[in-house]
């Protein structure tokens, strides 16, 4: 049944709907109010026709998420092959060209973050198709480059258009997502990262053992059109997002989608009503049509409040890109090569089985971050890391001086711990926690900090990796080691908890002395 019981929704409208306005101008949480719909008994139907509908469509938007884990794990593997290097002239480590072949991406993602206002300034389903459009044609000029400097400029386009994509596409999600399945929906975004790791490595090793010459490392960039594709010819169907629409003065229009996919096409349920009124009064005071606000900064530093949500979204931004992730997704064909795994087609696949291991990881992750918590996740994700590449380091050593075979299958196996302890936790909550912490109306300038800080910490770890790798091999790992615990004590004393948290509570969070030890009492203190 799509809608809700007759007399449950009679009783919630008698009760519920009767405050609603005394709930808003309170500055309770409105989310309280929906959970209270749900609790009754009296919610949609989560697998009505409407939300299927929905599911759908954000199926769609995830496919913007493929377009950075392909990018990583393509040039991670075309680096393992040697007609690759041959045609541009590269090594595969310690060189400024194989450095700035990886880190151009950073640096269109840089560039990408100045024009992220188009989002708010022409809605964010247009910017998604029309910017994945600019990525295929990118594509094609990659993978039809005949010089070195051909090839990164047009790395560079194409990283240029997929940022301005990808921060539209969570962005759209988190809209578009029915209140309560918000953050569950938001975080399975990230997770497709690695599907389009996936589809990148496997075209590598399949392009590996059945082709020859440079049509082999060719084929697999040309394979780069796949899922932006797929997102320019379904994106028609894609809605526009509410808050956006209400933003412009299209109050009708933004309904019919709450009513058609958040109350299965009941008119009536009170669901409606409560998010209308939601998404108007967070808009009140905020103009998120006026493109300039986006260069206007002071609202990122006016309080210390707000100066203690911008740094939790830097940091995030910081240690999502530099926990050794980066090293691990560019260069694992370079670290196998380290501990004696140096066939071609053995380092493919274990390149795309490491995805594999990485996806199933971030998937369990969204389903847990909501359960566990952030905070939990987070720091026992950075220890897991710092134990993992410990030993990555010792058995790497002890290989580099013996040839130890069994220093060598421990290197892999713990590589690949590494791998599935970072996915577990930082690949769900990379689009989520920043979105959470910011504040209606510096959410649009914290998230472009948050993309320049992200592309620049990216940016250092892509082009030092090769030289690093070559210079000081096993130590580098070594490094990473105590940097994974020096996150583990700053999430510890400065991250605070949002799990269970509407943005209105979280107000409140950051308004205290001590925002982390706010943020970790029962709502029943933080009331009192």
């Amino acid at each position: 049944m799509d809608t809700m019981d007759d007399k449950a929704k009679s009783d919630f409208e008698h009760h519920e709907l009767h405050g609603l306005d005394e709930t808003i101008d309170s500055g309770k949480a409105i989310n309280d109010v929906a959970a209270a719909i749900y609790d009754s008994g009296a919610a949609p139907n989560p697998w009505g026709r409407g939300h299927l509908q929905l599911y759908g469509m954000c199926i769609i938007i995830y496919l913007c998420s493929t377009m950075n884990g392909y990018d990583g794990s393509l040039m991670g593997s075309i680096n393992a092959l040697p007609e690759y290097h041959e045609y541009f002239g590269l090594g595969t480590q310690g060189s400024t060209s194989t450095g700035l072949v990886f880190s151009i991406f950073q640096i269109g993602q840089m560039a990408g973050a100045l024009f992220t206002w188009v989002c708010d300034w022409r809605g964010r389903k247009w910017i998604i198709i029309i910017n994945c459009a600019l990525v295929c044609v990118s594509v094609v000029f990659t993978a039809l480059a005949p010089t070195l400097t051909s090839f990164i400029g047009a790395r560079f386009l194409l990283s240029f258009f997929s940022t301005i994509a990808t921060v539209a596409a969570p962005l759209l999600l988190v809209e578009l997502a029915p209140p309560l399945h918000r953050g569950l929906i938001a975080g399975f975004y990230n997770t497709l990262w690695y599907m389009g790791s996936i589809i990148a490595t496997f075209s590598l090793y399949g392009a590996d053992l059945h082709l020859t010459g440079n049509i082999k490392w060719r084929l697999p960039l040309w394979l780069q059109l796949l899922c932006p594709g797929l997102v320019v010819v379904f994106g028609v169907f894609i809605p526009e997002s509410p808050r956006w629409l209400i933003a412009n003065n299209r109050h009708e229009q933004a309904r019919r989608f709450l009513v058609k996919h958040h109350a299965n096409g009941d008119e009536s349920s009170p669901v409606v009503a409560i998010e209308m009124n939601e998404i108007e009064a967070s808009l009140a005071d905020v103009n998120l049509n006026n493109r300039f606000r986006y260069f206007d900064l002071r609202s990122l530093f006016k309080t210390r409040a707000r100066r203690y949500r911008l740094m939790l979204a830097i940091t995030m931004a910081w240690f999502g890109q530099f926990s050794g992730n980066n090293v691990s997704s560019y260069y694992l064909p370079v670290m196998l090569e380290n501990v004696g795994i140096t066939t071609v087609s053995t380092v493919l696949l274990l390149n795309a089985v490491y995805a594999i291991t990485g996806w199933l990881a971030a998937i369990i992750g969204a389903r847990l971050h909501d359960k566990v918590g952030r905070r939990k996740m987070l720091m026992g994700s950075c220890v897991a890391m710092s134990i993992a590449l410990a030993v990555v380091s010792a058995t790497t050593a002890i290989f580099e001086r013996n040839g130890s075979t069994g220093a060598s299958s421990a290197s892999i196996a713990f590589i690949y711990i590494f791998g599935v302890s970072f996915a577990i936790a930082f690949t769900p909550m990379q689009p989520i926690y920043p979105a959470e912490v910011l504040s209606n109306d510096m959410r649009a300038n914290g998230m472009m900090m948050f993309q320049l800080v992200s592309g620049c910490a990216s940016f250092v770890n892509t082009f030092a990796a090769p030289v690093a790798m070559e210079k000081i091999r096993f130590w580098f790992y070594v490094f990473f080691v105590f940097w994974d615990l020096f996150e583990l004590g700053f999430i510890y004393f400065f991250f605070v908890e949002t799990k269970g948290r509407t943005l209105e509570e979280l107000d409140a969070v950051f308004e205290a002395s001590n925002p982390r030890k706010a943020s970790l009492k029962r709502m029943a203190d933080m009331e009192s």
